[in-house]
């Protein structure tokens, strides 16, 4: 070191050494400092437990004066091992509770630093009891403080009577029990908030909870009894019906102290007799004006399938023999877009009303109007939130019963049970490896067959693949580029052109359309591979919708024919019709003139061999399978909302496509026509399950609830509170399809699908399209396999959708009870068989208490229940 430098360097490093020793001093001052307050408070809380009321003191003196000798001498045990250790005594910090009288502000702020959860009332692992932060402490309760070690137990103490639940002295024993066992279920599974257990849902109109790690609990179980782990071990098991016994004893008394408490927390057993403002009643008012609609446009049967004479000889007959029907003296005239059935040429008067279109959408106009109300948006979200808690509760408490309900079912899991994959698109029902191998099969054995009739001359299937200078060998499933990728979301166009394998459209003619040069036989042979596939996996079965486009009347006997020509059928198999909405592409091509063409062709037929079968006998064999009606396109594209005055498909010559409500109204509103007279005559129905809720705006969801038995897709639904509301308490089914939204538009991750299950919307998994999307053969297990393993669903959660498939699903009465039990029809356990479904009772009662609790809150507990489902 340097001479000239260092006095200064001995001047710094002295200032340096006595900051470090002065900031020394001071750390372990405060650290002193704060403990003595720490100590100081403890030991308040300690005394403020031991002082008995003046009220109290005479008759318990001696009791008193016993526990205070005893609790003298632990204090003064504590003091002298403190005073070893270097700590001074605080007793004299601490008024004498003989002589002063605690004040009641100090124990209020005193008891609000042992807060455990802002959402759930504060409970001591060690009693099992709740905390009530407003109750006075109880003097009652035989407390004896336990003696500290150290100063560090002291700190970790939390008091076990802060304060214990007080119940009748009738039935003191098991409120007291029922407390312990409720109080410790509850602090285990402590729940924050925000995220869910089943993955966050970003899109949704709410946050969910997540159940809290265990380095995020307030308590250390370590620290408690021994037997404090073996006691919630017994007792997290609690089924619902024993969960509401202790409820109903042990939370009595703080439910008549905090209405509140008793409100959320409590599942609501009874209708709720509080009074409610008028703001809320109009609500009330307005979302049942809603069901009512409903009610009011939904077609039902006159005699539900159930109570319907069965014919036994039409299952073992050939379902293509057709036997002559006399023809009915019904006569029909199409007037302004809706057919109108008379009872013969000479009557005048109609034989089956239906709501007119000025009346439809002033009602939708209605429907629209009160979802936009913001306090029923608020009414509807909170009511939404409350269902997703009320599972949560249920989930926590019954999983494990649950669970050994299903062991206990002989034979059954989810893979031997029935599943329906209630939304397949038929060119689309067999995945890109199968249709690889049927290409290849034909191009080998079938090389010289004539397929196509392309730029004047017919070209046999060889020399369309030379013309696109593909072999045989150069085919593979990369080559094909049918399936969908990143390049098809949001875009409907490109996600249309992957029907196109290896992009040419004259493949797609050749192999995937029923009406082309060599009459759909190609298509034929491949659906019936499929066929076959499914009925050996035997426990899967499907409802495949193929296109009537509606540009000539023909084309029903074009596809009826190709049915019966080609023997397609399957008992594992139901089939719906899909229109397409491309009235605007027919206009442009000349094709139609009006919108009233479209309805002509596509009705027309079905009203004829309604009324006389032997008019098509092709057809009235092929619609014995058609079991629904469905509407499909691109519904993100943008449209004008109709107004109450539409103009008539016959006045709608313009280039323009109509509203989705628009086509969803004609259809309906022939289709309750049609099948009021083919049940009148003893034939089957067909049931509208359009499309809908895929994208676009609410509008269409709207335009569903009031007409359809049920749709697909439906993920708009997060978008509008009171509509999923409305979904929910009509139990409108939910034929959803995570995968395909999620090729097109709406990440897998922000599907809505496990917040619908999670509230009870009735919902069920479909595969949509197993061409452009699935990679296995069994497309539907798949669907379920993804959303297991994303969502964490259980095998109840998993055998509880495939249930609500079976219900969705056009198939006949017989084929339900056979697969679901022969009680199927009737709600709620009733009408559940676990040894059929593996659905165990508990979570059905679940379900349908639940959905009871709503409709008695909606209808202030006047609602009426019918002993069935709908049919």
């Amino acid at each position: 070191m340097d001479s000239s430098s260092s006095p200064s360097s001995i001047s710094a490093l002295n200032l340096a050494m006595a900051a470090l020793v002065g900031a020394s001093l001071m750390a372990v001052s405060a650290f002193y400092i704060h403990k003595r307050s720490v100590d100081q408070v403890i030991r308040r809380l300690i005394e403020i437990r031991r002082k008995p009321p003046s009220r109290l003191r005479s008759q318990d003196a001696d009791d008193n004066a016993d526990e205070e000798e005893d609790d003298d001498d632990y204090i003064e045990e504590d003091e002298q091992q403190e005073q070893r250790r270097g700590f001074g005594s605080d007793r004299d910090a601490v008024t004498d509770n003989r002589k002063t009288a605690p004040s009641r502000s100090l124990d209020e702020k005193s008891i609000h630093y042992y807060r455990i959860s802002s959402s759930l009332p504060n409970a001591d692992m060690r009693s099992g009891g709740l905390i009530d932060e407003d109750a006075k402490f109880d003097p009652l309760s035989n407390y004896r403080a336990p003696r500290f070690s150290s100063s560090a137990d002291r700190l970790n103490f939390i008091p076990s009577g802060l304060p214990p639940l007080r119940t009748d002295q009738a039935n003191e024993s098991q409120s007291l029990n029922s407390t312990t066992r409720m109080a410790t279920s509850m602090s285990v599974g402590r729940l924050t908030t925000p995220r869910s257990h089943a993955g966050r849902v970003d899109d949704s109109d709410e946050e969910g909870t997540e159940y809290a790690n265990e380095d995020d609990s307030l308590f250390n179980y370590e620290n408690g009894d021994a037997n404090d782990n073996s006691v919630y071990q017994n007792e997290v098991m609690l089924t619902s019906n024993n969960f509401m016994q202790e409820i109903d004893g042990a939370t009595a008394q703080l439910g008549r102290s905090d209405p509140s408490f008793a409100r959320i927390l409590l599942p609501l057993s009874a209708p709720i007799n509080e009074s409610i403002s008028k703001e809320d009643e109009e609500v009330h008012r307005m979302i049942r004006d809603c069901l009512d609609l409903r009610k009011k446009y939904l077609y039902r049967e006159n005699v539900v399938p159930w109570r319907a004479r069965a014919d036994s000889s039409e299952k073992k007959s050939n379902p293509f023999h057709f036997e002559p029907v006399k023809p009915s003296a019904h006569c029909f005239r199409m007037e302004d877009g809706v057919v109108h059935v008379y009872a013969s040429k000479c009557e005048s008067e109609e034989l089956y009303p239906v709501a007119s279109a000025t009346t439809f959408f002033t009602d939708l106009h209605y429907l629209l109007k009160v979802v936009s109300i913001g306090n029923v948006r608020s009414v509807c979200h909170h009511r939404l939130r409350f269902l997703d808690e009320k599972y949560r509760v249920h989930h926590l408490l019954n999983e494990g019963e649950e669970f050994l309900a299903q062991k206990s079912a002989p034979h059954r899991d989810f893979y031997n049970i029935r599943k329906v994959d209630t939304h397949v698109h038929h060119s689309a029902c067999m995945n890109q490896k199968h249709l690889l191998n049927f290409i290849k099969s034909k191009l080998k054995k079938e090389p010289d067959e004539v397929v196509i009739f392309r730029d004047g001359m017919y070209l046999t299937l060889k020399e369309v693949f030379e013309s696109l200078d593909l072999t045989g060998y150069d085919l593979n499933v990369d080559l094909l580029d049918v399936h969908a990728d990143k390049t098809t979301f949001h875009r409907f166009d490109k996600f249309n052109l992957k029907y196109n394998p290896c992009g040419q459209s004259r493949l797609r003619e050749i192999f995937l359309k029923q009406d082309n040069l060599i009459q759909g036989r190609f298509l034929a042979e491949v659906t019936k591979e499929v066929l076959k596939d499914l009925e050996a996996m035997k426990y899967q079965m499907a409802e495949y919708r193929i296109s009537v486009y509606g540009r000539k009347q023909s084309e029903w006997d074009q596809l009826a024919s190709w049915f019966v020509n080609n023997d397609i059928y399957s008992e594992n198999v139901v089939w719906l019709i899909q229109l397409p909405r491309l009235y605007n592409i027919y206009k442009k091509m000349g094709i139609v003139t009006s919108f009233q063409n479209i309805l002509d062709n596509v009705f027309i037929p079905l009203f004829e061999v309604t009324v006389d079968p032997n008019s098509h006998p092709q057809l009235h064999l092929f619609l014995k399978q058609v079991v629904g009606f469905d509407v499909v396109d691109d519904e993100s594209r943008p449209e004008r909302r109709p107004t109450k005055h539409m103009p008539t498909p016959s006045e709608w010559t313009n280039e323009f496509n109509p509203a989705y409500s628009y086509y969803a109204y004609y259809c309906y509103a022939n289709l309750y026509t049609l099948n009021k007279l083919r049940e009148s005559k003893g034939m089957t129905t067909i049931k509208f399950r359009p499309h809908c809720g895929e994208a676009g705006d609410v509008d269409h969801l709207a335009a569903g609830f009031l007409v359809c038995h049920n749709i697909s897709h439906g993920i708009n639904l997060r978008y509008s509170p009171v509509l999923q509301y409305l979904y929910y308490l009509g139990q409108v089914g939910l034929l959803m399809s995570p995968l395909s939204n999620n090729s097109l538009f709406l990440d897998y991750k922000k599907n809505p699908f496990p917040v619908f299950f999670q509230r009870g919307l009735n919902v069920s998994l479909s595969s949509d399209d197993p061409l452009l999307i699935h990679l296995t053969k069994e497309a539907l297990v798949e669907e379920y396999s993804v959303a297991a393993q994303v969502w964490k669903l259980s095998a109840c959660d998993l055998c509880e959708i495939a249930r609500n498939s079976v219900y969705h699903s056009g198939f006949s009465h017989a084929a339900k009870a056979h697969w679901l039990g022969s009680k199927y029809f009737l709600r709620g356990p009733k009408g559940n068989d676990i040894q059929k479904t593996n659905v165990p009772n508990l979570r059905i009662a679940f379900r349908e208490s639940t959905w009871k609790e709503e409709m008695q809150y909606l209808y202030l507990g006047q609602a009426e229940f019918p002993e069935e489902v709908d049919p």
